[in-house]
Formats: C-alpha cells, sequence, structure tokens
C-alpha cells in the first residue's frame, strides 16, 4: 500500500474513533469528539461538554441554545494533553467537525501540525487561521 493511502486510511480509522468518542457528549444540539494522535499513539482525547464538577447539562433549558461555558472536544483533549506527561508537540488532532476560531488559537499554541477533520462548522475562519498557522489541514467527508 503507498504511503498516502496507507495514512488516509489510518486518517479514517482515527476519525472514526473521535466519532465514536463524541456519543460520551452529553451536549443535545451537536456532539463534538476529539483524538490527540503522536507516533501512533493516542496521547490525548475530549468531547464537548461542561467543565469538570459542572452538571452535565449544556444547554440552556428556556433557549435551547449551548451555554456559554462548555468546552468544544479539541480544547478538552489539549487541556487534558497539558495535565500529563506527554507533549502534544508535532502532534495530529483529529475532531469531527472542523475548528471554531477559539480552538484553532489553541492547536497553534498546542503545538499541534496536522488537524483531520470529518463534518464542516458553519463558519470558515478557524480553518482559515490554521493555514495561516502553517497547518496541515485535512478534510475527509466520507469515513467509508
Amino acid at each position: 500500500m503507498e504511503q498516502s493511502q496507507k495514512q488516509e486510511t489510518l486518517d479514517k480509522r482515527y476519525l472514526r474513533m473521535a466519532r465514536i468518542w463524541a456519543e460520551n457528549s452529553y451536549c443535545q444540539r451537536r456532539k463534538v469528539g476529539a483524538i490527540i494522535v503522536k507516533n501512533s499513539m493516542i496521547i490525548s482525547d475530549g468531547f464537548n461538554g461542561t467543565p469538570s464538577g459542572f452538571e452535565n447539562v449544556c444547554e440552556d433549558e428556556t433557549s435551547g441554545l449551548t451555554k456559554p461555558y462548555v468546552l468544544h472536544a479539541e480544547a478538552n483533549a489539549i487541556t487534558k494533553v497539558a495535565r500529563s506527561n506527554n507533549s502534544s508537540q508535532d502532534a495530529t488532532l483529529y475532531v469531527t467537525a472542523s475548528p471554531c476560531l477559539e480552538c484553532s488559537k489553541l492547536i497553534i499554541q498546542a503545538g499541534i501540525k496536522r488537524v483531520v477533520f470529518n463534518e464542516l462548522y458553519r463558519l470558515a475562519d478557524g480553518i482559515d487561521l490554521l493555514h495561516r498557522a502553517g497547518i496541515e489541514v485535512v478534510h475527509i467527508s466520507s469515513l467509508e
């Protein structure tokens, strides 16, 4: 198998894992999962949800909107690796939805060199920022 085909196979496999991890989210509007991989090892994972110790309710009961303190999957994965003995420098982030602008800032600062995502988020400013920072961004729409 050619190297690029092998990479695409791995990318799809890790994205499927991120999609399964998203099932852990208590959010109703959208469940997002993220996995950080370095040297063929998963070094961190995350899904969108409230901070540790908060109730597991992501949306406001009256408006249905996402509460402002809900963390995105990428932010959870990056902060989780920050608390470990691992480094995200030169790692790949797999995430089920393209990163927003705020998460893209964290991705840049975490030293992640590659982002692979499945669904397009409604705004593309996060992807634009990643490109500007020289981070490889790969959109894989089908995981089959």
